[in-house]
Parts: structure tokens; C-alpha cells; sequence
């Protein structure tokens, strides 16, 4: 009996070839644009046959060159080389091994377990708890490592038979994981935005500010659906029980707290003298109570600054010549002759007078003429009165200060009045249980978060290249581990064998990209499509809607790096004649790629699920909890579509 996942791609093989020779047959004569038709049927039916991806590509490419070449070797070899030197001297792909690298250091230091615990306990009281911080925990981990396959794997083990032991639906369960470990190839640092700034030749800084926010957009409405379910139906997640909400206290703050729910700030502060706490304890535990509030402060104050401060531009101003500039001595440059010697007035009497203005009398004296001055014309405005003496003009300093200073913008003030209601909120209700499970993020969630905006904000505010913050992001990961004390030397062993895998596997990729597209483009199938697609008369709408629908189709059979160095070139080239940013392009298409990790039946998720869930755990249960999240992906596409200032205002804002 042949499995319904072997029917499938039996069939999808068989439409696809039965739809080349349809092609072929219809037309009139056999081109070389046919052919490069053929050839990409052909890798698509190889790829799904189970053939490496990178040397199908490759050999395809280079026997369909040398028959464009008329079977001539050289010039297939030539091109072969050409085509892989010039995508390997691309600086960009050098962050891939580095990205892969942390991504790795992060998962071996074992930090998912107490982030996920600690997350739990802090979201306690939303319903579908465990599954909102299953997600919460996969969007942060998946963010630090990027690789799919390991995030989904070990929230499998750890958070799978914590929600089953709770009672929680399997098909919600099993969603949960698949949906937030699936977020490492959106979010950035993502491998995905790499791979396709380089094939599109858009710049990787610009993808990471514009996939930041579609990113959490995506996760928001996960966890929003999440939430939603668990309040209309509790049955599917039901509630923490009491017993699972307990936070244990350790000694010395019991000795504090009448009970965990005594609030913290007081009871610190109180400082029962007679409880034979150690002050050290004492104080130690109120700097950690201040920290939300100091670290608010100094962001608000620095980042006021920040916003508030115009950098002065240099005037120019055109100016007589000889003429002197307010507070600059006369010396130098050019100035009038001396009147010695040189060039004078003319005499009053009998040379060039000044002309009569009407306010002088005819009998007037001479004398009255150096009274009188030129009348201004008719309708002329007033000239307004020269200072009188000992008056003051405006200081420089303060037109100075006037001109570099500016109000904050209403986005600071709503973002720091947000954040000042959470802080404000965390102290009204700090009761010495919270303050327990702060401490528990403090050591888990706030490490991985320090990490990745630390590399993040570096590429995004253009302090370091993605190259540069990829190698500090591996640094800090070493660092992260060292301070886990999950650091020696097996870890860093298979941490570094596991980086030569991945990165090999994406450079061969390349390498046999590069070869494809060269065959590709010299039998013209570039052509060939844009002129199918032209002839077709679509709108910038409709060619976007049917470019994400092939996409949304072909992550069924096909992985995200296939999609990407297979048809990516083919799209790219069509976007000009539509009017469509690459950068927009690319944010709709890596939305639109989760698919190829959540589309029934070959969704490599599930079987990463499958792997390790208990054995009344089937995949088609799998396969049910993944659907909604489907359409959620389809809803953000939408969204991201009709408000593109999602994706674009954030590059929009720092590059342009």
C-alpha cells in the first residue's frame, strides 16, 4: 500500500512532466528557450526524486549548456567556472557560517529549558499559557539560532508533554511548535534574507530592518490566535492548575515575605530586622528591583537626547567682495584700497555730487546736501532703523542652540509612555513570587535578548556590516555558553562540524545556482517566461498575487533554499516591468516561504515533530494543528500587501 505522501508527489511529478511535453508538443518549433523549459522541469522532478539539490543543479545546467553550446566542452567548462567563482566572491555569503555558528553555541548551551520555565510561570494567567510561551519561546530561540529543524526538535521534547500532560489539544499543540520554530527563517538574523539578498542583489541590511516587524507581526497573531482558541474553547488548553502556579521561595526570602504574594518592594524595604537576613541579601535583591526602572530612565533620557538633537549644517552665503563678516577682523582677504594715495571721492564742487532728492530746498546751502540722503522709490518697503548704540544683538550661542534642537516626535512619546505603563505596572504589582520568576528570566530570556538586538540593532543602525555583527554574534554565543558553563570542548566540536555542514550545503547551492542560471538564461528561458508573463497583460496586483500563489505552491514539494536559487532568478528580472521593490518582493516572499516548512504533505516540521513526539501522537494530528497557521501566514501576506509601510517604513526611516 503506497503512502498518501508518495501519491502526492507522484502525481505533482507526473503533472509537471505531463504539462513540459504539453508545452513542447504545442509548439511550433523546438527552441532553445524550450529546452531551458525542460531543463527546469526536469530539476524539479530530480529534487523531488530525492537527488542532491546542489549537484542536480549543477550537472543539469552544464548538459543543457553544452547542448546550447553545440556539445563544445570548453566553453561549458569555462562557463561553469566563471559562473562559481563570481558567486563565491560574494562578501556577504561570509556571514552564513558565522550566523550558523551562534545558532548552534546557543542551542548547545542548553538555555530553551529554563526559558521555556520561566516564560510559563510569567504568562501564567493568559489562557493557552503553555502554548502562548511555546510560542514566545520559539520566536526568541528561533531568532537566536535560525535553524528549524533544531527549534522545532527540542520544544518537541520539552514543551509536547508538558501541554499534553496539562490536557491540551494535540492538533493545537503540535501547531504551536511547528508555526513558532518555523519563525527562525523570517526573522532576522535570518539565513533566508542572506540567501536572497544575494541572489536579488538587495542589500541584506536593508531585508533585516524590513523583515523586523512583518517578523513579529506574524508572531503577535499566533500568539493572538492562540489566546483566542483557548478563550472559546478552554477544553483545548485548559488552565494552569494552582499547584503548577507555585513559584518556590528560597530561604532567605521567605524569611522576608509573609507569603509569596506579599509585595516585594515593601517587604524589602520594611527590612524585618528580627528576620536575621543578611543586609547584603537585602540590598541585592533591591538592585534588582531597580533595575526596570533605572534601565527605563537612562533609555528615556538618551534616547531623548538622541531624537531631540539636529546636527548643524554649514551656511553658505553669498557676500560682496570686501565686504566684512560681523566678528571677523577686517585683516586679510580682499579690502578697500588705502585712502592714501589711492583711489577718492571725487571733490564736492564741480565733480559727481549725489543726485537731489525732493526733500532738498534749491536756495538750500551746500552743507544741507551731505544731509540729505537717497529717497527710496515708490512703494519700496521701510528699511528698518539701524540699532542704536549699546543695543545687544541675539547671541550666535543661542540662534546656535535654537537651530539644533527640536521636539520630540510623537512616536517617542507613545513608545515611552507604553513602556512607562509597563514599568509602572511591574512595580504596583511585584509580589516576592514575581520577583522570583524575574530572576528566573533574568538568567534566560534577557541573555538571548541582549544577544540579538545587540547584533540586530548594530547591522540595522549601520554600526557594523552583517559580516562584522555575525562574527560578534558568534563571539557573544561563545561567551553565552562559557557563561551556561556549557562550553568545552565537544560542544565547540560538534558545533563547528555542524557550521561546516550547513554552510557547505549553502555554498554548494550557490555554486549550483549560479551554474543553472547561467544555462537557464543562455537558452533563454529568462526570455521566454517574461515574454509568456508580459503577453499575459497582468497588473501589478495580479502579477503579485499569481508570483506568491507558484511560490505558495512550490514550498509544498520543494524547500525554501530550492525556491529561493531556482526560481528567484526567474521572478527577479520581471519585477522592472511591474513596478515592484526587490526589497517588497523579498518581504512577501519570506512570509510566504513558512509554507515550505508547514505545507501538508511534505512539510519538513511535522516530521521534525513527529520524530520525537510519543507514539499516539499521528501525523495527520500534525498536519490539522499546522492548518490555521497556514492561513495565518496567508493573512499577514494580505496585510503586509495592502499596508506595505509594515515592511518598508523601518529602512525607509534609517537609509533613505
Amino acid at each position: 500500500m503506497i503512502r498518501r505522501e508518495l501519491w502526492f508527489g507522484l502525481s505533482f511529478m507526473a503533472l509537471i512532466v505531463i504539462g513540459a511535453v504539453a508545452v513542447l508538443a504545442n509548439a511550433p518549433t523546438i527552441t532553445n528557450g524550450h529546452l531551458g523549459l525542460l531543463m527546469l522541469s526536469l530539476v524539479v522532478v530530480a529534487i523531488m526524486l530525492g537527488f542532491p539539490t546542489a549537484f542536480t543543479l549543477m550537472g543539469m545546467g552544464m548538459l543543457f549548456t553544452w547542448l546550447a553550446y553545440d556539445r563544445d566542452w570548453h566553453r561549458t567548462l569555462d562557463l561553469m567556472v566563471q559562473s562559481a567563482f563570481k558567486t563565491m566572491a560574494n562578501d556577504v555569503l561570509i556571514a552564513v557560517p558565522l550566523f550558523v555558528f551562534m545558532g548552534y553555541l546557543v542551542e548547545r548551551a542548553n538555555l530553551i529549558e529554563s526559558l521555556f520555565k520561566s516564560l510559563h510561570l510569567a504568562l501564567a494567567r493568559l489562557p493557552g499559557a503553555l502554548a502562548v510561551a511555546t510560542l514566545v519561546t520559539c520566536t526568541i530561540f528561533a531568532t537566536a539560532t535560525g535553524i528549524v529543524g533544531a527549534v522545532v526538535t527540542l520544544m518537541g521534547l520539552l514543551a509536547l508533554p508538558a501541554m499534553l500532560r496539562a490536557g491540551y489539544s494535540v492538533p493545537l499543540a503540535a501547531g504551536s511548535i511547528t508555526a513558532g520554530g518555523c519563525l527562525g527563517i523570517l526573522i532576522p538574523p535570518s539565513v533566508l534574507l542572506i540567501v536572497y539578498g544575494a541572489t536579488a542583489g538587495v542589500s541584506v541590511v536593508q531585508l533585516y530592518a524590513g523583515a523586523f516587524f512583518p517578523g513579529l507581526m506574524l508572531a503577535s497573531l499566533y500568539v493572538l490566535y492562540v489566546i483566542i482558541v483557548a478563550w472559546l474553547k478552554p477544553q483545548w488548553a485548559p488552565p494552569l492548575s494552582q499547584a503548577e502556579r507555585v513559584v518556590p521561595l528560597p530561604p532567605l526570602s521567605q524569611r522576608l515575605a509573609d507569603s509569596p504574594a506579599a509585595h516585594a518592594l515593601v517587604g524589602l524595604l520594611k527590612g524585618r530586622r528580627n528576620a536575621g537576613v543578611p543586609f547584603s541579601h537585602v540590598l541585592k535583591q533591591l538592585g534588582i528591583v531597580a533595575m526596570p526602572g533605572v534601565i527605563f530612565l537612562l533609555l528615556a533620557a538618551f534616547s531623548y537626547k538622541a531624537v531631540t538633537t539636529v546636527e548643524a549644517q554649514a551656511r553658505y552665503e553669498i557676500e560682496e567682495i570686501g565686504a566684512v563678516r560681523s566678528g571677523t577682523p577686517e585683516s586679510g582677504g580682499l579690502q578697500e584700497p588705502p585712502v592714501e594715495g589711492g583711489l577718492q571721492e571725487p571733490p564736492q564742487e564741480g565733480g559727481l555730487q549725489e543726485p537731489p532728492s525732493d526733500d532738498m530746498q534749491p536756495s538750500a546751502p551746500a552743507t544741507a546736501s551731505s544731509q540729505a540722503a537717497l529717497s527710496e522709490p515708490p512703494g519700496a518697503p521701510a528699511v528698518p532703523p539701524a540699532p542704536a548704540a549699546g543695543t545687544a544683538e541675539p547671541s550666535a550661542a543661542a540662534a546656535t542652540e535654537a537651530a539644533t534642537q527640536r521636539p520630540a516626535p510623537t512616536w517617542w512619546w507613545v513608545t515611552f509612555a507604553v513602556f512607562g505603563a509597563i514599568v509602572t505596572l511591574f512595580y504596583l504589582f511585584l509580589s516576592f513570587a514575581r520577583l522570583e520568576i524575574f530572576k528566573m528570566l533574568l538568567a534566560s530570556f534577557f541573555p538571548l535578548v541582549l544577544l540579538i538586538l545587540s547584533v540586530l540593532g548594530s547591522i540595522v543602525l549601520g554600526l557594523a556590516t552583517p559580516t562584522e555583527a555575525a562574527a560578534m554574534g558568534a563571539l557573544g554565543g561563545m561567551l553565552l555558553a562559557a557563561a551556561y558553563r556549557r562550553l568545552n570542548l565537544s560542544v565547540l566540536k560538534e558545533s563547528v562540524f555542524l557550521t561546516a555542514k550547513t554552510s557547505a550545503m549553502v555554498c554548494w547551492l550557490f555554486v549550483g545556482s549560479a551554474i543553472f542560471s547561467a544555462a537557464f538564461a543562455l537558452l533563454g528561458g529568462q526570455a521566454l517566461v517574461e515574454e509568456w508573463v508580459l503577453g499575459m497583460n497582468l497588473t501589478k496586483v495580479e502579477f503579485l498575487i499569481l508570483s506568491q500563489v507558484i511560490i505558495f505552491l512550490l514550498g509544498w514539494p520543494l524547500e525554501w533554499t530550492e525556491i529561493i536559487v531556482i526560481f528567484m532568478p526567474i521572478f527577479i528580472p520581471l519585477l522592472d516591468n511591474f513596478g515592484v521593490d526587490p526589497l517588497f518582493f523579498g518581504l512577501l516572499v519570506a512570509l510566504n516561504l513558512q509554507t515550505a516548512f508547514l505545507s501538508p504533505p511534505v512539510a519538513m516540521a511535522a516530521f521534525y515533530l513527529k520524530g520525537v513526539s510519543p507514539p499516539h501522537v499521528t501525523l495527520n494530528q500534525i498536519f490539522l494543528g499546522m492548518l490555521p497557521f497556514m492561513g495565518i501566514q496567508v493573512l499577514a501576506i494580505v496585510l503586509l500587501y495592502m499596508w506595505p509601510q509594515i515592511g518598508l517604513w523601518l529602512p525607509q526611516l534609517l537609509y533613505k
